[in-house]
């Protein structure tokens, strides 16, 4: 793929990025998401905290869409309130909106935002108050009542990044503190053989669910154990990571017929559960070539892809020994495409970015529609969801576009992705 071909794919890009912004200014403006099917405005909790401009807003600015920041922008600082007596999830609130604020606030200098930010972080503080400093999954925002006693490593450890942040940039220490002793009580946790479970209660510390992966609910507890490292430098995560990826290779990862996976297997034992790979797994790649373990990131990728062409688009889950789809949704999921944008950004191999193409070419194929992108009920029969999140402005279509934009476009040595891809930089 040229240079040429490549600005074209970009361009691609921000014609469907635009395309999807359209469509939630008329159908869904205000509110947190619009269901691209029937047309009609979604909020999570029943009242609007602005999910897709809040994460739409850093996309807009690193493609230079100046009309589209402005407008997510302007509605962000007028509208954008969070005192409200409602509960959240803490987890997917501080990726998507805390997250992106920082982003944004770092990217555009507005005061506004990063008040914002400090607002809400001061908010989902209570999540910590527990014996284990393990956070609730759950707080009122208003209120500060928190609940949700069983959580998982993703929820636990992935919020140091966002956190930490806010303390730098408000030179208030308890956010990273809070974070931290959450990620180092979750590491703590881990077996004698080094692999966390998939559900834990956070007020007695014990496992509920003793299975390990590195699949959703666990995913980004790994990512920002290596994160917190690049972005703050901080030596016990290094540590920890150093520790934990040589226990999920060893235990999780499985070479089989069919190429290289990350499977399931018990915390305790290392025995083999599943045979069980999917879209959420496929981060793995990125957080393999940030590491520096290239050739396993390639070995992995490569097995992506042959997952994404069994139906011409990625299932959320399949079984890696069969291929055979166990769980046939997909949701506009990014993290192939993440991997994908690393292995290029890394190695300089055109592969990655013709695998991009191709990608993209099946996603704009199967999950267009006239308002927005639709999310896929069945990658086998192809029928469309009514469900459009916020992630894919975050996520998707960026790490599409950095993928074909010339490396000029982000210094990608000066910042850290949270989960949500919401770039965040130390100088």
């Amino acid at each position: 793929m040229t240079e040429a071909q490549s600005q074209l794919m970009a361009n691609k890009v921000k014609r469907e990025t635009q395309h999807a912004w359209q469509a939630y200014k008329q159908f869904a403006w205000g509110h947190d998401a619009v269901k691209p099917l029937s047309r009609t405005p979604h909020d999570w909790y029943g009242t609007s905290l602005l999910m897709t401009p809040v994460d739409a807003l850093d996309t807009f600015l690193i493609m230079g869409l100046k009309k589209e920041a402005k407008e997510a922008q302007d509605l962000i600082v007028s509208k954008l309130n969070f005192d409200q007596d409602i509960y959240v999830q803490n987890f997917e609130i501080t990726i998507r909106l805390l997250g992106g604020l920082l982003s944004a606030y770092q990217i555009t200098k507005d005061q506004r935002l990063l008040n914002l930010a400090e607002d809400l972080g001061q908010r989902l503080l209570p999540v910590f108050e527990t014996p284990t400093g393990l956070p609730y999954t759950h707080v009122n925002l208003k209120t500060g009542q928190v609940r949700g006693n069983v959580s998982n490593p993703a929820e636990t450890g992935t919020l140091l990044l966002e956190f930490g942040m806010l303390s730098k940039l408000s030179n208030k220490p308890i956010y990273f503190q809070k974070a931290k002793k959450a990620l180092v009580a979750t590491y703590e946790r881990r077996s004698s053989i080094g692999l966390v479970g998939a559900r834990i209660n956070v007020e007695t510390g014990e496992w509920a669910d003793q299975n390990s992966h590195i699949g959703g609910g666990i995913d980004s507890y790994y990512e920002y154990i290596y994160k917190c490292w690049r972005l703050f430098g901080d030596a016990d995560c290094k540590a920890m990571w150093d520790t934990s990826i040589d226990s999920v290779n060893r235990y999780l990862g499985d070479e089989v017929d069919s190429g290289y996976w990350y499977g399931r297997a018990n915390m305790q034992s290392g025995a083999r559960t599943a045979s069980r790979y999917g879209a959420l797994d496929a981060f793995m790649p990125a957080l393999l070539v940030l590491s520096g373990d290239v050739d396993r990131a390639k070995r992995l990728q490569d097995s992506g892809l042959k997952m994404w062409r069994i139906h011409g688009i990625e299932p959320e889950s399949l079984d890696y020994k069969t291929m055979t789809v166990t769980s046939a949704s997909y949701h506009l999921r990014p993290e192939i495409i993440e991997s994908a944008y690393y292995l290029y950004r890394t190695t300089g191999d055109a592969k990655y970015r013709l695998m991009g193409k191709e990608f993209f070419e099946d996603f704009v194929k199967y999950c267009r529609s006239e308002a927005g992108y639709a999310a896929l009920k069945d990658v086998r029969s192809k029928e469309k969801d009514d469900s459009m999140e916020s992630f894919l402005f975050a996520e998707t279509f960026k790490y599409y576009y950095l993928l074909f934009a010339p490396k000029s476009a982000l210094d990608f040595d000066k910042v850290t992705f949270n989960t949500e891809a919401h770039p965040l930089q130390i100088k």
